[in-house]
């Protein structure tokens, strides 16, 4: 079978965003074990200096519906986790690395490792991750001894790899190199871009897979930078270029992420992507049907590379989540949440929850980057409007009262493209919502938002987050021993649009819940019960705040 070729050609060593100074090449690191300034004194959690090992109670309800009532059942399980302390050494690899994304990820990852500062009208900037959840966000960790509410960052509560510490990677069907495509993109302010330039003009993409068929036609004269042969042929170079990149680094995990362009949607069909076989001989047929995002997909998890996509388009058929489980390797999807979609998922969850009905959700785009471009084309388009579109849908089915069965807000989602705007995006909303004994309520809101200085945060977490739970197990009775997740990554849903979900799991899109199921699941893994925002210490008397300070 095509998928197990294991022929091997020589390939030149893929660059990597990697050096401290221009013109060093990259080194082999030793990373220890991270260490932690938060410690969980509990005899349910306990730490050796190679693990982590957590004791969780898990407390949920099942609920059987008949006719006339609802039972409700009560379950508890516990749970235990094992979190691996050792950070490895990690390499990313981007499709679309010459892109704006790409490029801006890769100058920003360069400028906070080498803390470039540059001036503006404001004065001195200094490079940050402001954006990125694991690296700037903050979660709740308990209350304090007079009551104060105490928070720690992310990156604090278990071990993650250091953003300036990845070894960066990838592809592109433009041959420039990653400083010409800094410029190209329009997206770092000049100065920045001037002290960027040595060390991104080293780094030149790997040629990519170009199908025509599937991405805009006026991507023609950019793609100068392609792999040639069958689909079989394309996916065992991607296959290769995996392999040298991590032997030529000395990478322990690869992740492998799409940030290329919006392809159009497959026509997906049992024979051609149905199973695991069925896509693997589609592929040696050469298949038409079988898009370049999905050959990626196939080759990473093939390589044992988790794979994420950043893009709308259903890359992940059935014949990927067959292959990504045989194989218990990571996938996460679909479409990078940034902006005016992630403010959807907040605003709706918020005017469902408050009882206001919304019944027309109407959201307006203009953006001039490439990405504008390309889904200028209609069959393209259509892959975004479907991502964007569904967030709302879990929101508005959680309330039979305001929606009866098969009905939802009416919801339209445009998109133009402006060049003179460029990665400076503007999003405009309406949401009509029906209030109080027939009245209605308009909220109408701009949000101008730069892009890829959005997106590229999001990359970093992706990554980080994805590896992380690379190192993390379970098990619970009856098992016997410890097991991953499922590879389907549910967890990275707060990031993307349009989560991918194993069969029989419920889609949340509700901001909020995707971001407490991150932060409980990290307390999970280090012995902590979920955050229920009760703070019964403040609400049932002065005896039990005495009985708190004595626990000091």
């Amino acid at each position: 079978m095509v998928a197990n070729s294991d022929n091997v050609t020589t390939q030149t060593t893929p660059p990597v965003a990697t050096v401290p100074s221009p013109g060093d090449k990259a080194s082999t690191v030793e990373i220890p074990a991270q260490t932690s300034i938060l410690e969980i004194c509990s005899d349910k959690v306990s730490y050796s200096p190679t693990e982590i090992t957590a004791k969780f109670q898990y407390e949920t309800t099942k609920v059987l519906k008949t006719q006339n009532k609802i039972e409700v059942h009560p379950v508890t399980c516990e749970f235990q986790f094992k979190t691996d302390r050792k950070v490895p050494r990690v390499g990313m690899m981007l499709v679309g690395w010459g892109g704006n994304n790409g490029t801006t990820v890769t100058a920003g990852i360069i400028a906070n490792r080498e803390n470039i500062t540059w001036h503006t009208n404001q004065g001195v900037k200094h490079p940050d991750y402001l954006g990125s959840i694991t690296q700037v966000s903050t979660m709740r960790i308990g209350s304090g001894p007079g009551g104060e509410q105490v928070y720690v960052p992310l990156k604090d509560v278990l071990p993650m790899v250091n953003p300036n510490d990845l070894i960066i990677g990838g592809w592109d069907i433009s041959k420039v190199n990653l400083a010409e495509g800094m410029h190209r993109a329009q997206v770092l302010p000049y100065e920045l871009q001037s002290k960027l330039t040595p060390y991104m003009k080293e780094f030149v993409p790997l040629p990519s897979i170009y199908d025509p068929d599937f991405i805009a036609s006026n991507q023609e004269s950019r793609a100068d930078n392609v792999i040639t042969g069958t689909k079989s042929e394309q996916m065992n170079q991607i296959r290769r270029d995996i392999r040298n990149f991590k032997a030529s680094n000395s990478l322990e995990k690869v992740i492998v992420l799409w940030t290329a362009n919006t392809e159009r949607f497959c026509e997906v069909s049992d024979e051609i992507h149905g199973s695991q076989e069925a896509l693997f001989r589609s592929i040696e047929n050469n298949a038409s049907e079988v898009s370049p995002s999905t050959l990626f997909a196939c080759a990473s998890i093939l390589e044992g590379c988790p794979y994420i996509n950043g893009s709308p388009q259903n890359t992940f058929v059935k014949g990927v989540i067959e292959l990504a489980e045989n194989k218990k390797v990571f996938i996460g999807c679909d479409d990078f949440k940034s902006g005016q979609t992630k403010m959807k998922s907040v605003l709706v969850d918020f005017l469902v929850s408050a009882g206001i009905k919304p019944v027309s959700v109407v959201s307006y785009n203009h953006l001039g980057n490439n990405d504008g471009k390309n889904l200028s084309e209609q069959k393209q388009f259509r892959s975004k409007e479907i991502s964007k579109s569904n967030v709302v849908d879990d929101m508005v089915e959680s309330n039979h009262i305001m929606y009866k069965e098969g009905e939802k807000p009416d919801h339209c989602v445009v998109i133009k493209y402006v060049p003179y705007v460029s990665d400076s995006k503007r999003a405009m909303d309406e949401y009509t919502s029906e209030i109080f004994m027939g009245g209605h309520n308009t909220i109408v809101m701009h949000n101008t938002c730069e892009d890829s200085l959005l997106a590229s945060p999001l990359i970093i977490d992706l990554v980080i987050l994805t590896e992380l739970f690379t190192r993390v197990t379970y098990k619970c009775d009856p098992m016997q021993d410890f097991e991953h997740f499922h590879p389907v990554l549910t967890v990275l849903s707060y990031l993307l649009k349009a989560p991918l979900v194993a069969e029989g799991t419920p889609v949340i899109n509700a901001l909020f819940r995707q971001r407490a199921c991150i932060e409980n699941l990290f307390r999970a893994c280090v012995g902590l019960p979920p955050d229920n925002n009760l703070l019964m210490e403040y609400k049932t008397g002065f005896s039990l705040m005495e009985q708190e300070k004595k626990n000091f």
